[in-house]
């Protein structure tokens, strides 16, 4: 297994693993099909990742990337110590340290990047999702009320928050 950060030119691969998520879990922003492929936009996330202003890593086995971690912090003067979080991993995958291990390197680079608070959400019904952010250090600070709505169900998620 190798963590590292993606290049510019990976933009596609990206956007597949991306993709491929949509189609795994329910638990996702997207609908299976719905995700635009608009790889100047993937190619601008990754620049800013690379460039040091936000935080994104990739998991990668036999050349194929297999999960990912992102960051992104906030723009303006007043929330530039806070970052959003999104984490994706393929349902293959899952469950074998991965998400820890991925949640120990963005505490690294809060603490380098003097980032005060990761922010996350979470269908509330997503357990082991749960579990590994609050295994984390993030605790729930609230819950968002029908804040998705999935195969005509509208889902809770809970707002989660790791402040150091």
């Amino acid at each position: 297994m190798e963590y590292r950060k993606l290049s510019v030119d990976e933009a596609e691969q990206f956007w597949s693993l991306m993709n491929q998520l949509d189609y795994e879990t329910k638990y996702m922003l997207y609908e299976p099909g719905e995700r635009a492929k608009n790889l100047s936009i993937i190619e601008s996330v990754i620049r800013e990742s690379v460039e040091g202003k936000d935080f994104l890593l990739v998991a990668e086995t036999d050349h194929k990337l297999i999960g990912y971690i992102s960051a992104q912090k906030g723009n303006l003067n007043r929330i530039a110590h806070s970052a959003y979080v999104v984490v994706g991993i393929l349902k293959d995958y899952r469950g074998k340290g991965i998400g820890t291990e991925f949640f120990k390197r963005l505490n690294v680079w809060a603490e380098e990047n003097k980032v005060v608070r990761l922010e996350l959400t979470v269908i509330c019904k997503n357990e082991a999702a749960k579990h590994l952010y609050t295994k984390s250090g993030f605790e729930i600070e609230g819950i968002k009320r029908k804040a998705v709505c999935v195969d005509g169900e509208y889902l809770d998620e809970y707002y989660m928050a790791k402040v150091r």
